[in-house]
């Protein structure tokens, strides 16, 4: 080898060097590592784009002054895609119960059942859920929450991939008890509960108190002069040998007889400064036991350990808040959820039509907490449709507006013979096992199946994308009710809003002509093959109306996400 080869040669290694030492960089130093494993239903979406269809006959409305909650009928993937399309930011809380992996036939994979021994079956469930979150987070406004049920299966694996989607905006861990001791799949330790993962969008999160609950209220049941300075207060005694010890915690205290307290002989649960503090607010308290020995102990406020009371005009206690307990040891076990769709049902037996259900109540206890009236609520591992009842129970209980979305396949006939039958039911109501007349709930429903359009982006597939997108439009503006159905443009509206879609530009000035005399704003979505505004065509509107062009806003959203 010459000279000048040689040096070519060295000068190639050097580069190969320095390319990998550039992609080692790229990878990641710390973190969850698995093989990842492609999935028929998003490599579908390289050749079709996800719409979705409504089913006008299974729509249910009671009050058309209500929101329209959502039930879609199809791959979560798919309609995830649809959703980041017309709810990106919108949604306030999501609750799913994925697939625990257990290999009890519980997760499919590409249309099979992931058998235990499957050596990739922790790959598949991690590149199954990952891709559903990575949707699901960007549907999520910044004050935004999420609850994931799982197990012990995958409760490791899970956690390390919530901290990397949801950037490390960890919140909790909550232990759910679910049943009254272990089951039959304890063998050394009775295993009698699961894990409700929390994570938050940013770091700022919107959660809110809950009602304090009797038995709480009723251990402060010592009461100051003065219910606007302190209110009611519990005695906890100041002695506290079980501590560390700790020499700023030994002291003398001075009994109001004269009796000295030694130090040296007693443990304090708080330090000589917080000490005379309290003993000057009044709240420190001295009693004699029965032996006549003196004991020392500090009040504890409601309003100082639980939050800002909230009194009737008695004076009286009317509200006391407190923050959710990350344990939820006596809230509801997981066979209340059989016994509800018994009854929904009337039938002797939940396994006739689905097992182990969450319980209402497990749902309706987090979206407590983390709803408002008027928040909008995503399960899309939806099963048998527990969180769409949660939320109807939680607006009856309160007069709220809450708005649900249900997404999930028909697998078993899930959607139809369940979850959809279901939300019926608690909506117009039903008659129990004991043949009682349930009253409904009311609310408002519209069914969709998501459905396809092929995605090369010519001419003639833009514009039936255009014209499939109908239901996605009124969707995203939440307009259903039809006003004007032509050839060329549509027209919807709900109680405050309207929305205009306008197949061919020449059919402009006849769209305006046709909202000339109605009131109100007006979404106007126009077809463009390229990015066309159409604002010199609607400058004499422009105050009426918001502009967009279609389909390109959709197909930008689908690049994104297929990405």
């Amino acid at each position: 080898m010459t000279k000048n080869n040689k040096q070519s040669e060295i000068e190639k290694l050097k580069t190969e060097i320095d390319r990998l030492k550039k992609e080692l960089k790229k990878k990641k130093k710390y973190g969850l590592v698995w093989e990842d494993k492609s999935e028929d239903v998003v490599e579908m979406c390289k050749e079709k784009l996800p719409i979705v269809k409504e089913v006008k006959s299974r729509e249910i409305i009671t009050n058309k002054n209500k929101p329209v909650n959502l039930l879609i009928e199809g791959d979560n993937y798919h309609a995830l895609s649809v959703l980041n399309y017309t709810h990106a930011k919108k949604v306030d809380v999501i609750y799913i119960d994925p697939p625990y992996n257990t290999g009890n036939k519980d997760f499919i994979f590409n249309d099979k059942y992931i058998d235990p021994e499957d050596g990739y079956r922790h790959s598949k469930w991690l590149s199954f859920i990952e891709k559903r979150l990575k949707l699901a987070r960007n549907l999520l406004k910044n004050t935004g929450v999420i609850f994931i049920s799982i197990n012990d299966n995958e409760v490791a694996q899970l956690k390390a991939l919530m901290d990397e989607v949801f950037q490390g905006n960890f919140i909790a861990n909550i232990i759910w008890r679910k049943r009254a001791g272990g089951g039959n799949d304890s063998r050394y330790i009775a295993v009698d509960h699961e894990y409700i993962l929390v994570y938050s969008k940013t770091k700022n999160p919107k959660f809110y108190t809950l009602p304090l609950i009797t038995k709480q209220l009723k251990s402060y049941k010592h009461q100051d002069e003065k219910i606007s300075t302190h209110g009611p207060y519990m005695l906890k005694p100041l002695h506290e040998p079980t501590l560390q010890d700790s020499k700023g915690l030994h002291y003398d205290i001075k009994c109001p007889d004269g009796t000295i307290l030694k130090g040296n002989e007693h443990q304090w649960k708080c330090n000589r400064e917080t000490f005379l503090k309290r003993l000057k607010d009044n709240r420190i308290i001295f009693k004699r036991d029965r032996r006549g020995q003196w004991k020392v102990y500090y009040k504890i406020h409601l309003n100082e350990k639980e939050g800002e009371l909230i009194f009737d005009e008695n004076g009286n206690i009317a509200q006391r808040e407190r923050l959710p307990l990350s344990i939820l040891y006596d809230l509801v076990l997981n066979s209340e959820g059989g016994r509800e769709i018994k009854e929904i049902f009337n039938i002797k037996t939940p396994k006739e039509v689905f097992s182990n259900p969450k319980p209402v109540d497990l749902i309706k206890h987090l979206l407590n907490f983390s709803t408002n009236k008027h928040s909008v609520i995503l399960d899309f591992m939806a099963g048998t449709g527990t969180t769409g009842q949660a939320a109807l129970e939680l607006n009856k209980e309160d007069g709220g507006n809450r708005q649900f979305i249900l997404c999930t396949n028909n697998e078993n006939n899930i959607c139809t013979n369940v979850c959809y039958p279901r939300i019926k039911k608690v909506i117009e109501g039903y008659k129990n096992l004991k043949d009682e007349k349930v009253e409904g709930l009311g609310g408002n429903l519209k069914y969709f199946k998501t459905d396809f359009v092929d995605s090369e982006p010519t001419d003639k597939n833009k514009k039936k994308l255009t014209e499939q997108a109908t239901e996605m439009l009124c969707i995203k503006e939440e307009t259903f009710e039809p006003v004007t159905n032509n050839e060329r443009f549509k027209i919807f509206k709900n109680s405050n809003h309207y929305t205009g879609i306008i197949w061919e530009q020449l059919a402009i000035p006849e769209f305006k002509k046709a909202i000339k005399n109605i009131k109100g704003k007006f979404s106007v979505y126009v077809f463009s093959l390229g990015d066309e505004t159409f604002d010199e065509e609607f400058a004499d509107v422009k105050q009426k109306i918001k502009l967009s062009p279609i389909p390109e806003a959709i197909l930008r959203v689908y690049r994104r996400s297929f990405r």
